[in-house]
């Protein structure tokens, strides 16, 4: 797992923490997804939270529209320009 998905499964509460990282499990394995195929709502959860984890690499979210740099760098110039530190 990557280090962020496991961050962001580190910060639920434990009996969602145990569920998605059970959801995870099974969705990165051939007979797991196949089982997943068959609650389409589950399915859907487990890889959303499978895809998360690719959004910490940098190339990837600019690819999407997401550069955490610019985004940073824009909120400090609205509080300069606003006179907040």
């Amino acid at each position: 797992m990557s280090d962020g998905l496991d961050t962001f499964l580190a910060a639920a509460p434990w009996p969602q923490r145990a569920g998605l990282r059970l959801l995870v499990a099974l969705v990165r394995r051939p007979r797991g997804a196949a089982l997943l195929a068959r609650a389409p709502l589950v399915e859907q959860a487990a890889w959303s939270t499978l895809t998360l984890g690719r959004y910490d690499d940098p190339a990837v979210g600019r690819a999407l529209g997401w550069d955490a740099a610019a985004v940073v760098e824009r909120g400090r110039a609205l509080r300069r320009a606003e006179g907040r530190p």
